[in-house]
């Protein structure tokens, strides 16, 4: 897929519906999603339980294609939580994007292969941007990049990714610890995928 191009928001299904989902005010091309208290993703590993209650908007994603989804929320709630979700099946998905955490943004990645893996790091001076996401897949693997406004790329995460496995992929919110969470989504495009990590 050499050329780009967006996807609609009505081309994605989602895993769990959100309190509310609409076109913003004066950006008909912009959608305004409000997240359920006590939504999240999580498996297992250290906590012990299982959270499968996220926002994500899913459409297919194939081997060989790259995914970005650009957004701005307020981050200002405990575990505040956007990005992109790529999922196989319930065991089997990432999560990545900015949360907001113990007043920090953090930028990382939750890898699930049965069990939970999260990296993250702190990038609070992203705080007032709008983040894009950018997901590459690989025959055997998932490259994860992201950026603030037109800042550079910068690579948050090589995970290994069953490239036999049909995948769908596309924003996604969750609001752990409060209600009222919105997220303004941008733009969700597809591509071709990244060819190298540097």
């Amino acid at each position: 897929m050499p050329e780009s191009h967006i996807i609609s928001w009505s081309e994605g299904t989602w895993t769990h519906a959100p309190v509310s989902s609409s076109a913003a005010p004066g950006h008909a091309d912009h959608l305004d999603v409000t997240a359920a208290e006590g939504s999240d993703a999580w498996r297992r590993t250290a906590y012990g339980f299982v959270h499968d209650s996220e926002h994500a908007l899913l459409a297919p994603f194939p081997v060989g294609e790259a995914m970005e989804v650009s957004f701005r929320a307020p981050w200002d709630g405990q575990f505040d939580q956007a990005g992109v979700f790529v999922r196989i099946d319930d065991e089997h998905w990432v999560k990545t994007g900015l949360e907001y955490a113990d007043d920090h943004l953090g930028l990382g990645a939750v890898v699930t292969d049965g069990s939970s893996d999260w990296s993250v790091g702190h990038v609070d001076d992203w705080h007032d941007s709008e983040i894009t996401v950018r997901v590459s897949r690989w025959a055997d693997a998932v490259i994860v990049r992201a950026r603030a406004d037109d800042g550079p790329w910068r690579l948050v995460r090589v995970a290994p990714f069953d490239g036999q496995a049909a995948a769908s992929a596309g924003p996604f919110l969750a609001a752990p610890t409060r209600a009222g969470l919105t997220v303004r989504f941008t733009r969700w495009e597809r591509s071709a995928a990244d060819t190298e990590l540097h």
